[in-house]
């Protein structure tokens, strides 16, 4: 047992009064018994609450060994997945590899990962399909449906290009389909060309799948310890398995953002001081926004790089309008022991710091920004990260994600739907001209046609 990610609410103290958490107390027991009772809306998608518990020995197995093939036969594994099926897999990645390797892992001795389906750019996916010709390459394709438009385009150009390369055969012992147990095209699709498959368990969905195959897959092949995150998230599920507030951190997170937000912010600034949580703070950015953002409710969830965006929205966060509010993601052990050396000439006046860790100057620059903001009205939430390893990449994992579904059942909505993206979803097949779809295309050509007649 690895030492606990702590949450602190010091800084935002003067924003809220005890009273008005203690009121909210037993409405927080009452969503933890539905949570783990699985009887609150949406409980057919809870399959991640016990999946640290629970996962499948066997396909974690299967996982490894596939890895280990991979790490033989490719330089590189393109990820073709959007939104829930790549950013776990990418945050990991992006926090655990170094930054500036041809491959991943410590040493750069894993394939690169790649991702790919995560969008519409036709310029990223010729340059991706360029980039591979005279690479040995795998592809991971994540979809339970197969059907979704960015994943599904971008691997069919994938396919094509595995297909001349290593042949029909080969392609197929190249490509591995993270997908439904039974049903759906890709699954119909890996069974016909043989592809190795892994499941994306039926109760659980994309945005909570990071601890499933269709987020350890990608990080076993970029050399990644998945044992030890899969440890992390055992480790979280623990110690957020406390029906008391006081107790448990993720729900006191998730009482003070609903707070905050009855109080009337409307934004809240996830903030990380390492850019290797870049991709973590866009994962986050997913997990509160699809599950919260639907009828008319819910904060807005926005992150922020620190301490360069405070040379581009540092101004407004300390006096603009006073709509947010903060939580930090602390980390406080670095594998950095850069020190500032000493100039004799002293020319940029930095020589009050020589000796000093650059991740000292980081840690400052932390607790001041912290103090400022708070004097300018804004709350600050930490979460204190002992170090960036797999153990706690796991933790946080599970943290946010039970954090999550206690913010939205106290928001009052479905934590696990998000029946918002099929608008958008609706609107793309009508206007590509997808069978079935022909009514509702006429009325958006319409809709269309009066915006240009109205702006000319």
């Amino acid at each position: 047992m690895g030492e606990r990610i702590m949450f602190d609410p010091r800084a935002a103290l003067p924003f809220f009064r005890e009273e008005e958490l203690a009121a909210l107390e037993p409405r927080v027991k009452q969503i933890h018994q539905q949570i783990h009772a699985r009887t609150g809306v949406g409980s057919d998608f809870l399959g991640w609450v016990d999946l640290p518990l629970t996962y499948n020995r066997e396909e974690l197995a299967a996982i490894k060994n596939a890895a280990a093939q991979i790490k033989e036969q490719a330089e590189v594994m393109v990820v073709a997945g959007i939104g829930g099926s790549y950013l776990g897999a990418r945050a990991a990645i992006e926090m655990l590899t170094p930054y500036f390797c041809s491959g991943a892992g410590e040493t750069g001795a894993y394939p690169q990962v790649i991702f790919a389906g995560h969008h519409l750019s036709g310029t990223y996916l010729q340059e991706l399909l360029h980039y591979l010709e005279d690479k040995e390459f795998c592809l991971n394709v994540i979809s339970k449906s197969g059907t979704t438009t960015e994943t599904a385009v971008a691997f069919r150009f994938l396919r094509k290009l595995a297909e001349e390369k290593y042949g029909k055969k080969g392609a197929a012992s190249r490509i591995y389909a993270t997908t439904d147990r039974q049903k759906g095209a890709l699954r119909r699709m890996a069974e016909e060309a043989g592809y190795q498959t892994f499941t994306i368990p039926e109760d659980v969905g994309g945005r909570y799948s990071v601890l499933s195959p269709v987020g350890l897959f990608p990080m076993a092949v970029a050399g990644l310890d998945i044992e030890q995150i899969l440890a992390g998230a055992g480790e979280a599920y623990q110690a957020c398995s406390v029906a008391e507030p006081a107790l448990n951190a993720a729900y006191q997170y998730a009482l003070l953002r609903n707070l905050f937000y009855q109080k009337g912010k409307l934004v809240e600034l996830m903030v990380s001081y390492e850019p290797a949580l870049h991709y973590f703070t866009e994962w986050w950015k997913q997990l509160f926004g699809e599950s919260e953002g639907k009828e008319g409710k819910g904060l807005f969830p926005a992150a922020v790089n620190f301490t360069s965006d405070l040379h581009s929205l540092g101004q407004y966060l300390q006096d603009g309008r006073r709509i947010f509010f903060e939580t930090v993601l602390q980390v406080l052990r670095s594998k950095s022991t850069l020190a500032l050396p000493a100039e004799e000439e002293n020319l940029d006046g930095l020589n009050y710091l020589a000796g000093r860790q650059v991740d000292e100057l980081n840690a400052q620059a932390l607790q001041g920004t912290l103090l400022a903001h708070q004097d300018g009205g804004v709350p600050v939430l930490v979460l204190r990260i002992p170090e960036l390893s797999a153990y706690y990449f796991g933790y946080l994992v599970y943290f946010f994600e039970k954090a999550c579904a206690m913010s939205g059942y106290l928001l009052g909505v479905n934590p696990f739907n998000q029946p918002g993206v099929e608008e958008y979803k609706q609107n793309l097949f009508a206007l590509l001209g997808k069978a079935g779809y022909e009514e509702r295309r006429q009325r958006i050509l319409t809709r269309l046609d009066n915006l240009e007649h109205h702006h000319k």
